[in-house]
């Protein structure tokens, strides 16, 4: 039987932190610290995953953690790896340096860009809950067209930014995508960034009950319908090649995905809001043709 305390067995984030319930935030950093392993280093921006750690000597994480500011972490790191290449340690201890959405794609995007640029032997990872979450739910460069947050009440006017790339034309040696439904395959991508030298990027979807207005039931079947609606293709990069595509065998309607959500609600009550709809139809042909995601039927 599975219970809380075999669950945490042997994890390297345990209970005793205030992420809410449903949280898709939460499980991912869970799984991505324990494939990670306990010889690692976490420099953290500010945001939900402070959650984890409620300051000294209060920790769930059980591995050296750094929170920094709003738009640090990447800095941070960037010393942490000077000091671990001058120890002779550089290979011997993984080096995270992660961020919500607003954390990486808006206010911390320059550090994170620079330590791309320098190809820096760091896996910095966006944990993309699609606005600013910790602080009101406010609208970030990664919310979605058309979500409504509490600084676009009437639904957001702009595209989300395409961090992978982004991160492609800074030349990381690895770049992938990755949902909350699929723990191992977080794991494996995790294994995998770390096994190269270089700057990675991996980008996590975190479905947020807060601001998606969803059930705390449903963070898995929402981050699963994100992926079979073609909405977020799971991707692989490595040295600026796509090397893998998580094939679909027919497509889910994206109806299915905003429905369960309450930031989408006000798109089925207007004529505005059903062109929309009908955009993240053509953001999904789009993709579907860009990553041939559909399988070829015999």
């Amino acid at each position: 039987m599975i219970n809380e305390k075999n669950i945490n067995e042997g994890s390297l984030l345990t209970s005793g932190h205030t992420a809410c319930a449903g949280c898709g935030q939460s499980l991912a950093a869970k799984l991505v610290i324990d494939a990670s392993g306990k010889n690692t280093i976490v420099a953290n921006n500010t945001g939900c995953l402070e959650v984890f750690s409620t300051g000294y000597p209060n920790s769930s994480w059980k591995v050296p953690f750094i929170h920094s500011l709003f738009e640090n972490a990447a800095a941070v790191a960037t010393g942490i790896e000077s000091a671990l290449t001058h120890l002779g340690k550089n290979e011997q201890i993984n080096l995270i340096a992660q961020a919500g959405d607003g954390g990486f794609a808006d206010i911390g995007l320059q550090a994170f860009s620079g330590l791309w640029e320098r190809g820096q032997n760091v896996l910095t990872i966006c944990y993309d809950n699609e606005a600013y979450m910790n602080t009101g739910i406010q609208r970030s460069g990664l919310t979605p067209l058309g979500t409504a947050t509490t600084t676009s009440p009437g639904g957001n006017l702009k595209y989300k930014k395409n961090l992978v790339e982004i991160a492609l034309a800074h030349n990381c040696v690895y770049v992938a995508t990755a949902s909350v439904h699929l723990p191992l395959d977080i794991q494996r991508k995790v294994k995998k960034a770390h096994s190269l030298k270089g700057a990675k990027f991996l980008h996590i979807l975190c479905p947020c009950p807060l601001g998606w207005r969803s059930d705390t039931s449903k963070s898995i079947e929402i981050a699963k319908l994100s992926v079979e609606t073609g909405l977020w293709p799971l991707l692989e990069y490595e040295n600026g090649v796509l090397t893998n595509v998580r094939k679909l065998k027919s497509l889910s309607p994206v109806e299915e995905y905003l429905k369960l959500q309450g930031r989408f609600k006000h798109l089925f009550n207007s004529e505005n809001g059903k062109k929309i709809i009908e955009e993240y139809k053509k953001i999904v042909e789009r993709n579907v043709k860009k990553y041939n995601l559909l399988e070829e039927t015999k």
